[in-house]
């Protein structure tokens, strides 16, 4: 069951004298980012607000499983076992190629629907993290403090924003970041039910079925269960405007068949229903760096979902941000513009410190190709902090060859591949070293890290 706490509006008496809410963190967007992020930070006991038009997240397709990998990235929020009780899980995969079965092996993967897995997640929010139904219509930021203006009148004031909100980009334009399409309609993901017509249930548990022929414009598709029904995830690359498209929403049975022929002889007749289909651009953000600002998720950038990266992506962001970045700020709260930190960035073959004039926690960090995270940041550590005009003490030969060390073994247990972080003028960027976008590597600011 999932219990959902909303918090009341001001009063109008409030609304009268301009009584303002004020926070360290306000996150937009109760998606699975927000809401784990909303959840994350108020089990550490720190100040945040949930900002999200929907009581309940409503029906909607996205991502609707979770691979090995998700869900060691998930057991490191804290929320894997609430996930879990509302999902289904595998037990058994079957791999098919032309008709055949090629390899059987066990399964461990979650399964639910999109709304299932966020419903369960916003369970999960302790009471001291306000949720406000309504919608962020206006942002404006500043070197100290950010605001927002929401669709129900009330403003809030906060430290930092945890932009969350996927695809709306209204709020992101409005303080100048912008979005650069690479790939416009790079793929198409279809959402589908399965059911046996002749047979009383499938053979198989679970079952990925690739592509027979590229000229078919298949990647593969993935049948599994949640509950009592099979469900499908089918990914092609064609154009919004294609025939087909039209004839998989009319006549589900016969498209799937024409693009996957042998998938029969696994199957059956089948009767397909609840389809649904979205189109998907790859896209990577510009303008990012400013002052309060965090991108989580899709609110940054996308990638293709036949990958299956999308959900490492958003789950390495919303726990590095809430494990380390946000710890980091509630330890520092004291700290306001005007001190100084250093800006510790890698050049050549060594380390140069600069100095920055302080805003709040951490003015920058730049990770270069070698190196993925700054050498002491997993343990809290500030590198390179000092009084303007002052270098920091302490380095040497020595002291950089042990960072590198550490930087390096850091950056494959957690398999980040570039991080930029600016607390509270704040530009933070996570990409996982799995997702197809390669090509999108020059315009985000900072190399890449190959740490496969």
């Amino acid at each position: 069951m999932v219990v959902v706490r909303l918090q009341a509006s001001l009063s109008p008496l409030q609304a009268k004298i301009g009584a303002m809410r004020h926070t360290d963190i306000a996150i937009v967007g109760g998606g699975l980012a927000g809401s784990s992020a909303a959840a994350m930070l108020g089990r550490a006991g720190q100040d945040a607000v949930l900002v999200d038009p929907h009581a309940l997240y409503p029906n909607d397709f996205r991502c609707e499983k979770l691979d090995a990998s998700q869900i060691t990235i998930l057991r490191k929020t804290g929320l894997a076992e609430a996930v879990a009780r509302a999902a289904t899980v595998d037990q058994e995969v079957w791999i098919a190629r032309s008709g055949r079965v090629v390899e059987k092996k066990p399964s461990a993967q979650l399964d639910f629907l999109y709304h299932t897995l966020v419903n369960a997640v916003r369970a999960e929010i302790p009471a001291r993290v306000p949720v406000i139904c309504a919608k962020a219509a206006v942002l404006s930021v500043s070197s100290e403090r950010q605001r927002l203006t929401l669709s129900n009148g009330e403003e809030l004031s906060a430290r930092l924003i945890v932009l969350a909100n996927g695809l709306n980009i209204s709020l992101r334009h409005s303080v100048g970041i912008e979005r650069e399409v690479i790939s416009p309609s790079h793929s198409i993901s279809i959402g589908f039910d399965l059911k046996p017509v002749v047979r009383a249930s499938f053979g198989f548990r679970a079952l990925t079925y690739y592509g027979e022929n590229t000229a078919l414009r298949t990647a593969y598709v993935s049948l599994f269960p949640i509950g009592p029904v099979m469900r499908a995830n089918l990914f092609v690359y064609r154009d919004m405007d294609d025939p087909w498209l039209r004839e998989m929403r009319r006549h589900g049975e016969e498209a799937l068949f024409t693009v996957l022929p042998r998938l029969r002889a696994l199957t059956g007749d089948v009767e397909v229903s609840d389809v649904k289909i979205r189109p998907v651009d790859l896209y990577v953000s510009k303008g990012y760096r400013q002052a309060g600002i965090v991108l989580v998720g899709d609110a940054f950038a996308t990638s293709c979902p036949a990958a299956g990266t999308g959900c490492n992506k958003v789950l390495t962001d919303v726990e590095r941000l809430c494990n380390f970045h946000c710890s980091a700020l509630a330890r520092h709260a004291g700290h306001g513009p005007g001190k100084d930190c250093g800006l510790l960035r890698r050049r050549g073959q060594g380390r140069l410190r600069e100095v920055l004039p302080r805003q709040s926690v951490l003015s920058a960090c730049d990770v270069d190709r070698d190196r993925a995270l700054l050498a002491r940041a997993p343990r809290g550590e500030i590198l390179g902090s000092s009084r303007q005009g002052h270098a920091a003490p302490g380095r040497g030969p020595a002291r950089r060859q042990a960072a590198r060390r550490r930087g390096r073994a850091g950056a494959q247990q957690r398999g980040v591949t570039s991080l930029q972080v600016c607390f509270a003028g704040t530009g933070y960027k996570l990409r996982c070293p799995h997702a197809p976008s390669a090509k999108a590597s020059p315009s985000l600011g900072v190399p890449d890290v190959d740490t496969r």
